[in-house]
């Protein structure tokens, strides 16, 4: 199985090739980078959900062969109880089939959420508040690694979303989809 990421993020491509090579060990990995079809900073799950389509689709579409295609976006989403920071990860196959799948979510303090929605992105307010002259977090540890002292990281974040978005191509009967791929 030939499977094509959509990014050269390396938290991203560690978490989607951890995921995947848990469901298909023979898996082989062709990374590329993709433009957004969103915001920089991706403000609510709809446009986080249609960034990591986006990924997904160009990704399939550029690596010749490929069986699948995945896409990662990361997203914010506020509510009455303050805005939220999570993952989410499309994947696709050539059928135009697409699994959706988020990681947890972490609660941003009200600063960082203040700066969002000034019109910053995630990465650079991160980068300024925690002293990241190198950019290393956003491939790292990540925002939720930031916040959790390494309780969890970004990785992790991706690798969970993966693995939820590959349900329906794990049970595909239960979706009303075609054939279950082989492990």
């Amino acid at each position: 199985m030939l499977v094509a990421i959509g990014s050269k993020n390396r938290a991203k491509v560690s978490g989607i090739t951890a995921a995947m090579s848990a469901m298909w060990p023979s898996a082989e990995f062709t990374a590329v980078d993709v433009q957004s079809v969103v915001r920089a900073q991706p403000m609510s799950d709809e446009e986080g959900i249609a960034g990591a389509i986006g990924r997904a689709r160009q990704a399939i579409g550029l690596v010749k062969g490929a069986d699948l295609g995945v896409g990662a976006e990361g997203a914010v989403q506020e509510n009455r109880y303050g805005m939220f920071v999570c993952g989410w990860v499309a994947v696709v196959d050539p059928n135009g089939t697409v699994g959706l799948g988020s990681s947890g979510r972490a609660m941003l303090p009200r600063r960082m959420a203040s700066m969002l929605n000034e019109g910053m992105e995630l990465g650079p307010v991160v980068k300024e508040l925690a002293g990241d002259a190198d950019n290393e977090i956003r491939h790292t540890i990540g925002t939720v690694g930031v916040l959790t002292k390494g309780l969890a990281k970004r990785t992790e974040e991706f690798e969970e979303a993966t693995k939820m978005a590959l349900a329906i191509f794990i049970t595909p009967y239960y979706y009303g989809v075609g054939g279950a791929r082989k492990r």
